[in-house]
């Protein structure tokens, strides 16, 4: 098995275990249950902010530890106001070392849309997302059929929040691209071997229809790959590592977007 195959395997039993101790009918009584979501194509469009999607997270199988000491509070409020247009935040504990008071965290000291980042295989995952306060999920192409992919996205939609599907590959964006998801994301990681390569999303760019948000993830670390992926139709930016693995996060955004909005001088 791939890694995603590992987290997905995984996350079955987790799942199991979540819905014996928090049962819906009590993540239901959550204050955000009935809060309107905040929505990630609009914030993507708008011209005022930088389309960067800034993530939250403290390690990754790719990298291992990243940032364990990291302040949710104090990185997500400088994201925001560094420009970033949302956050994404890492719920899975086993292997990003996230959890869901995170999220939670992040929600109560911003207005924006967050993105609950997690592998999301049944529908009490996306229950949980909205009563801790997320605005957008992610469904992943690699470890759900389609059939199971468009129940879930359908069922998120019912409860008012977005979809941000993610897919690595031809195979994956052709079987599972319906007008039941937001955006798309091309994650530009190999999953077989971690190796990471901007490539991806520029091939991927012209099979995806126009009436999609293109979201660009992973192997972001330098403004002028962002000026490139736009030339490409990409209108939003996966980025996390290149922020987190600094000691101050927010003020390593807050030097890329300064740097992003600076004009090219040849």
């Amino acid at each position: 098995m791939n890694i995603l195959e590992q987290i997905a395997a995984h996350k079955q039993k987790e799942v199991a275990d979540r819905k014996s101790i928090a049962p819906v009918k009590l993540l239901e009584r959550s204050i955000y249950f009935e809060t309107q979501p905040v929505s990630l194509k609009k914030y993507l469009q708008r011209p005022d902010l930088s389309g960067i999607i800034a993530e939250f997270k403290r390690k990754s199988p790719s990298l291992g530890i990243i940032n364990p000491h990291a302040s949710v509070e104090k990185t997500t409020i400088g994201y925001m106001q560094a420009g970033a247009a949302a956050l994404s935040v890492l719920t899975d504990q086993n292997y990003f070392g996230g959890k869901n008071e995170d999220l939670t965290t992040a929600r109560k000291f911003n207005f924006c849309p967050i993105l609950r980042k997690d592998f999301i295989i049944d529908e009490y995952q996306i229950v949980e997302a909205k009563s801790i306060g997320a605005d957008v999920i992610l469904l992943i192409a690699g470890i759900l059929e389609t059939p199971k992919l468009n129940q879930l996205a359908a069922f998120a939609r019912s409860l008012g929040l977005e979809i941000l599907l993610e897919v690595h590959d031809q195979e994956e964006l052709e079987r599972t691209l319906s007008d039941q998801v937001d955006v798309i994301g091309v994650n530009n990681r190999n999953l077989k071997d971690f190796s990471v390569s901007i490539q991806t999303s520029k091939e991927l760019s012209r099979l995806i229809p126009d009436s999609f948000i293109k979201v660009s993830e992973s192997g972001i670390g330098q403004p002028a790959t962002i000026m490139e992926l736009r030339e490409y139709g990409y209108r939003g930016f996966l980025m996390g590592e290149a922020f987190m693995k600094t000691s101050r996060p927010e003020r390593a955004c807050a030097a890329f977007i300064q740097a992003l909005q600076q004009p090219i001088t040849v």
